[in-house]
């Protein structure tokens, strides 16, 4: 018996090995050649769709326009290119086919019987037979060549039938009469000369197909339309009272439509409705809450106001005076002002009530409005967010700048100060609650941290935003950016 080597299945493995590596090697090697060739032609197939992605309409109304039209307009063109490259095309081959076929035999028989020298029996057998004036003109030559007519498919197909049956010179009117075909043909020293009716040589009926197939894709088009419109129109209607809602305004919305654009409807009004619900419930608990602390605050007054006045007394009032304001900013911020309702507002008005303000405190203001003065706004919340901008910029800098613009879309405020500013890093960091500035400069001077939070609360509850930046004057500037 013998034993086996220890070691002989490793060699045995090491065999089996060593091929399956270089296999793995090939086949990753092809995959990268075939993805290396794969690549060039992705990318040239991904141009033209990119461009085509380019032009293509980005509503939705007109997007659903070229998915019902663009199939009618694809069915028509291939209807029509076949009707007219096959059915109309080969119905004209077989007339001047027949045609043709008949001015041969006219010639033959003008060239087998010379008893009948003046024609007349061959020209009352082709007027009364074959529809064609028939005469001969003597000593004659066939006349220069014409214009051909842009659509030459008559010309064409008759000009090769008569060269395949005829084999003789001719000429070829098709245009000096619209409904007559001057054909010339050289017979000797003669010309024979036919005049035919054009629809003896072509399908002149099909301009009729051809209006109809317009007319009834017009007609189509239009219901497409007509339909499409009514059935985008909820949609649109969904969209701005959603836009509405978002900026703090009185959204009414009635779902109609389709099935699932009602749908879509009553879901956003369900929305709608949780979201005022959970407000006005959280309102009526700030409201009890603050009832209650401003209840114990005041009897905290009382208390102090009838106690003998002293330096601890006057410290004690000092805090309640400090607790009555951070609880009005706490409030005020839980609140959000979202119970009051947008009106017009002169914005003007209320700028230079705030640059009035900021001069009798002693600092340099400056105001520009431009566009006009009035925009749907919150007014008690706007002022109280161009408040707590314009007090953050009196106190750090003594230069203000404040520039109003209203156009079209948007009511933009722009405040500036020649303050020591934000760190760029930092100003995000700025609109967070009870977030404060330990140098350089506190966003809120030692109050509560929510100054800036606040303000920016109310421009998104308008559907807009705050954003801090470099400002003109050395400072920071703060940009009011609200949709109209």
């Amino acid at each position: 018996m013998t034993t086996p080597r220890p070691d002989g299945g490793r060699q045995r493995l090491g065999v089996i090995a060593a091929p399956l590596r270089r296999a793995r090697t090939a086949l990753a090697a092809a995959a990268s050649d075939t993805n290396a060739a794969v690549k060039p032609v992705l990318r040239r197939i991904g141009r033209p769709l990119n461009i085509v992605a380019r032009y293509m309409p980005k509503g939705l109304y007109p997007r659903a326009l070229v998915i019902v039209i663009a199939p009618v307009v694809i069915l028509q063109s291939v209807i029509a290119y076949v009707f007219m490259e096959r059915h109309w095309q080969t119905v004209t081959q077989r007339l001047s086919a027949s045609v043709s076929a008949d001015i041969a035999m006219l010639i033959d028989v003008y060239e087998s019987y010379p008893q009948d020298a003046d024609i007349s029996t061959l020209s009352r057998i082709a007027a009364e037979r074959l529809g064609m004036d028939v005469d001969i003109i003597p000593a004659a030559d066939l006349p220069a060549p014409g214009p051909r007519p842009f659509f030459s498919l008559l010309d064409n197909t008759l000009s090769t039938e008569l060269s395949q049956q005829v084999a003789r010179p001719f000429w070829l009117d098709t245009v000096g009469r619209s409904s007559l075909i001057e054909i010339r043909i050289k017979l000797g020293k003669d010309v024979m000369r036919i005049l035919t009716r054009r629809n003896s040589a072509y399908a002149s009926n099909s301009h009729i197909f051809l209006l109809w197939m317009i007319g009834t894709s017009l007609i189509l088009l239009t219901i497409a339309v007509l339909f499409l419109r009514n059935q985008i129109r909820p949609i649109l209607k969904l969209a701005d009272a959603a836009e509405a809602f978002g900026k703090g305004r009185d959204a009414e919305l009635r779902p109609r439509g389709a099935r699932e654009v009602r749908r879509a409807g009553a879901a956003f009004i369900e929305m709608k409705r949780r979201v005022e619900r959970a407000i006005g419930e959280r309102t009526t608990m700030l409201n009890g809450v603050s009832h209650d602390l401003r209840t114990i605050l005041t009897r905290f007054k009382l208390s102090l106001a009838l106690m003998e006045r002293s330096s601890e007394i006057e410290a004690l009032e000092k805090d309640v005076d400090e607790m009555s304001r951070m609880l009005e900013d706490y409030l005020a911020f839980a609140r959000g002002d979202a119970g009051e309702a947008p009106v017009e507002t002169d914005i003007r008005s209320l700028l230079e009530e705030l640059k009035a303000d900021a001069e009798r405190q002693g600092h340099q203001t400056e105001l520009e409005v431009v566009g006009d003065p009035l925009v749907v706004i919150r007014p008690d919340a706007f002022r109280r967010l161009l408040t707590n901008l314009v007090s953050n910029a009196a106190r750090y800098g003594d230069r203000i700048a404040i520039r109003a613009t209203h156009d079209a879309r948007y009511l933009i405020v722009m405040i500036d100060d020649d303050g020591p500013g934000i760190p760029p890093d930092q100003r995000e960091e700025v609109f967070r609650p009870f977030f404060r500035l330990d140098e350089a400069r506190n966003v809120d001077g030692g109050g509560t941290g929510l100054g800036l939070a606040i303000a920016r609360d109310i421009a998104r509850a308008h559907g807009g935003d705050i954003i801090l930046s470099d400002s003109t004057l050395g400072g920071l500037r703060a940009t009011v950016r609200l949709p109209v």
